[in-house]
């Protein structure tokens, strides 16, 4: 059989993030892989040694006892729905904002880490 490149596609546009985490670690399990991009360490340590960093990725490393109100902050920052919020919470580590200025990162943190959780600034 088969496959149908287009309808494989297809479903995956009309699928939720819940679902496509769900595919993810399925795919991970079955295949012994990981969706996890390399990393250039080097070429950020080489290029970046002199320049302060200006921005930052906010990390959520673990939702920690009060799962509940991690949610909450997180759904505040991202203005994304419960659903999706969930997700990233229950997926964690995952990145919650990428990009995101140093006082912005700061703050976030702050609020995640008064929630519960244990975040991580990259």
């Amino acid at each position: 059989m088969a496959l149908n490149i287009e309808n494989i596609v297809a479903e995956l546009k009309e699928a939720t993030i819940l679902e496509l985490n769900d595919l993810v670690k399925a795919i991970e399990e079955e295949f012994g892989v990981t969706a996890a991009a390399p990393v250039a360490v080097a070429a950020v340590g080489d290029a970046g040694a002199g320049a302060a960093k200006d921005s930052f990725d906010v990390i959520l490393k673990d939702a920690g006892a009060s799962k509940i109100n991690v949610i909450k902050v997180v759904r505040e920052a991202t203005g994304l729905g419960l659903k999706e919020a969930k997700a990233i919470v229950d997926g964690a580590p995952a990145p919650v904002k990428e990009g995101v200025p140093t006082e912005a990162a700061e703050a976030l943190k702050a609020q995640l880490e008064e929630a519960g959780a244990s975040v991580e600034l990259k």
